[in-house]
């Protein structure tokens, strides 16, 4: 193409050169402004018959061409009124799309001015980019509806502490004391009321406690707090005033449902949890 139009100005040459005009090597001095491709509409500076002793010395083009090829003259795109698309700055990223592991973000920014007369394209408005989540031990309160509540008599609760030393290289609770998973202070005691128990609870000594309408108290004991549940012990119940499941470890034929009522501190202060819990999480 560059070929093309250096044989065209060859030709024309001496025209262009006589021409007052086209020494300017202005589109506007030289009332030159073309559509399309056209190799005439061409503004030459020097006579083609003369030595080239700088780029500046070289001819150029007023017509919409000359934006591709590169060629254009100086005030080209002022005398022709052509107009780059112009666009604001890149907006705030977006909240990643994934509340657990890998998800994406977006951006965007507006179009201030559209193109005109063959001006450079409006760039991509929208980016994307890669995230990660990280709220991933937050679990939805409904999900606490479906779990079920694996119980011991509180008697056992003692086997768990079986090998405590009060020697702090031994003992983890005083070892990594700073360690959520050691916080005692995240014990706690749950109540309920007995809604629905199997005919085996009547049959099991010691589980008299597990009949339809009783009230019993739950401990959740630092060993069976759940990182994933928030830091609380599965099954239960999430919240007060909620029926869920429950079912006796040490009798698999007992089990049932109940109806929380309260949950407590670490100190267990409830009058029913006096002087000791029921039963404890698993």
């Amino acid at each position: 193409m560059i070929v093309m139009r250096s044989l065209v100005v060859s030709l024309l040459g001496i025209t262009a050169w006589l021409s007052s005009a086209a020494d300017a090597g202005s589109c506007a001095e030289s009332k030159l402004c073309c559509p399309g491709r056209d190799s005439a509409c061409v503004v030459q500076k020097t006579s083609p018959n003369a030595i080239v002793q700088s780029l500046g010395d070289k001819p150029c083009y007023c017509d919409h061409a000359c934006l591709k090829l590169g060629d254009c003259c100086s005030d080209f795109k002022e005398a022709c009124g052509v107009l780059d698309c112009v666009v604001s700055s890149w907006g705030p990223w977006s909240v990643c799309d994934s509340e657990c592991g890998p998800g994406a973000q977006t951006r965007s920014r507006l179009v201030e001015r559209e193109p005109e007369n063959g001006g450079k394209h409006c760039p991509q408005l929208m980016q994307h980019r890669g995230c990660q989540g990280a709220k991933c031990h937050r679990r939805n309160p409904k999900s606490a509806l479906k779990e079920v509540a694996l119980l011991l008599p509180a008697e056992l609760s003692g086997v768990r502490h079986i090998n405590d030393s009060n020697d702090i290289r031994t003992n983890l609770r005083y070892q990594y004391r700073d360690d959520p998973e050691h916080d005692a202070s995240k014990e706690y005691c749950v109540t309920f009321t007995v809604t629905k128990a199997t005919k085996a609870c009547y049959k099991e000594p010691g589980l008299s406690d597990l009949v339809e309408g009783a009230r019993v108290c739950v401990r959740c004991q630092l060993q069976a707090v759940r990182r994933v549940l928030d830091w609380r012990c599965e099954g239960d119940g999430g919240a007060e005033a909620m029926i869920t499941r429950w079912s006796m470890l040490s009798s698999p034929h007992c089990h049932g449902k109940w109806l929380r009522t309260r949950k407590t501190g670490p100190e267990c202060d409830a009058s029913l949890c006096q002087p000791r819990p029921h039963f404890i999480f698993v």
